[in-house]
C-alpha cells in the first residue's frame, strides 16, 4: 500500500463478517456461547465494524443458534459495531428485533427450487414475507435496516441455471416491498467474474444505490476474483468469513465463504482501505479454533504471512 497516498484519495470498502452466522450454521459441532463472544470481540478488535452474529431460527432446527439473543446482547456492547442477524421469516424477525439488532438480513432465493428447500416458501411468498417484516420493523424498530439477500443468484445445485432476468426481477420486488437494499449471493459457488460484472451492473441499473453486498463463496476457487469483479462494478460492501468457515447444505463439496483474511489482504495490497488490521484479524482465528477444535480453516494469507515490507495504512484501533 502506498503510504504517501492522500487520505481523501484512498477508496474504502466495508467488509461484513458473516462467520458467526453463515460459518457456524454449516458446522456440526456447537460452538459454546462464551467462545462465540470471545470470537466476535476478537473480530471487532481487528477493526471489523459489521458482523452477522447469528440467525433467529428454531433451536430444534439449528441448535447452533439457540443462544442467538445472548450473542446479540454481547455484540451490542461493542461501540460502533453494526450488529446484524439473519431472519428467514416474520417470527424470526420478531425475535431479532426484540433482541435489538441493528440490521436484518432476509434470505430470498432466486431459484424456485432452492426457495422451497431452504425456507419452504415460493419466491412470491418470500416477497410477501419481506413486506410483512418491513411493516413490523416500521412499527417497532424504524431505525433497523433490512437487506434482502438474493441467494442462488448465480446458479443453483437443485435446478441449475437461474435466469438473470428473474434475479433482477426478484431484487426489484424486494425493494418495492420495502427492503432498504438488496445484494447478490453466490450461494452454491457457481459464479464467474464475467457473470458477476454483468449481474451487478444490471442490479445497479435497476435499483441504483439500493444495490447491496456481494456475498461470494469460494467453492471453485473464484471467490476473490468475483469480489474484485463486483468492486469494479461499484460494489463497496463484501461479505466474508474468517477462515472461510461455512457453506451451504445444498452445495455439496463447498469449501465455504470467501476468506476474510485473504479478501482484506487483496484490497489493502491494492491500496483500498478496509479499516481492518490484518495481523489482528489473523489472531482472531485463535478463539475460533478454541471454540471449534479440529474444524478445518482456510486461507492463503494466514498460511503464507504478509510480504516483507508490506505496509498497511491507517486502520481502526
Amino acid at each position: 500500500m502506498n503510504a504517501t497516498m492522500p487520505h481523501t484519495q484512498i477508496p474504502e470498502v466495508l467488509i461484513s463478517e458473516v462467520g458467526p452466522r453463515d460459518g457456524l450454521q454449516s458446522v456440526k459441532a456447537t460452538m459454546p456461547t462464551a467462545d462465540k463472544k470471545r470470537w466476535i470481540t476478537a473480530l471487532y478488535d481487528a477493526g471489523l465494524r459489521e458482523i452477522e452474529v447469528c440467525s433467529f431460527v428454531p433451536a430444534k432446527l439449528l441448535p447452533q443458534m439457540a443462544d442467538a439473543a445472548e450473542v446479540v446482547k454481547h455484540a451490542l456492547t461493542l461501540p460502533g459495531l453494526t450488529v446484524m442477524a439473519l431472519a428467514p421469516n416474520l417470527r424470526g424477525a420478531q425475535a431479532a428485533l426484540a433482541a435489538g439488532v441493528h440490521k436484518l438480513t432476509l434470505p430470498v432465493s432466486a431459484s424456485a427450487a432452492h426457495s422451497l428447500a431452504n425456507v419452504r416458501k415460493t419466491r412470491e411468498e418470500m416477497v410477501d414475507e419481506v413486506r410483512n417484516i418491513v411493516a413490523l420493523r416500521n412499527e417497532i424498530a424504524p431505525g433497523v435496516k433490512i437487506e434482502a439477500g438474493i441467494s442462488t443468484a448465480f446458479g443453483c445445485t437443485l435446478q441449475g441455471d437461474v435466469p438473470e432476468d428473474e434475479v433482477i426481477w426478484l431484487a426489484a420486488q424486494c425493494i418495492a416491498a420495502g427492503a432498504d437494499e438488496s445484494g447478490l449471493s453466490d450461494t452454491t459457488g457457481y459464479a464467474n467474474p464475467a457473470q458477476v460484472r454483468r449481474l451487478f451492473r444490471r442490479l445497479r441499473a435497476e435499483i441504483g444505490s439500493r444495490a447491496g453486498a456481494a456475498h461470494m463463496h469460494n467453492t471453485r476457487g473464484l471467490g476473490l476474483a468475483n469480489c474484485l469483479a463486483a468492486y469494479e462494478e461499484g460494489v463497496r460492501t463484501f461479505d466474508a468469513s474468517l477462515g472461510g468457515l461455512g457453506g451451504c447444505p445444498y452445495a455439496p463439496g463447498a469449501s465455504g465463504n470467501v476468506v476474510t483474511e485473504d479478501l482484506v489482504f487483496m484490497f489493502e495490497a491494492m491500496g483500498i482501505r478496509t479499516g481492518v488490521n490484518i495481523e489482528k484479524l489473523i489472531a482472531a482465528r485463535a478463539p475460533l479454533q478454541a471454540g471449534l477444535p479440529g474444524e478445518p480453516l482456510y486461507g492463503m494469507t494466514p498460511e503464507a504471512g504478509l510480504p516483507k515490507g508490506f505496509f498497511q495504512g491507517t486502520v481502526n484501533d
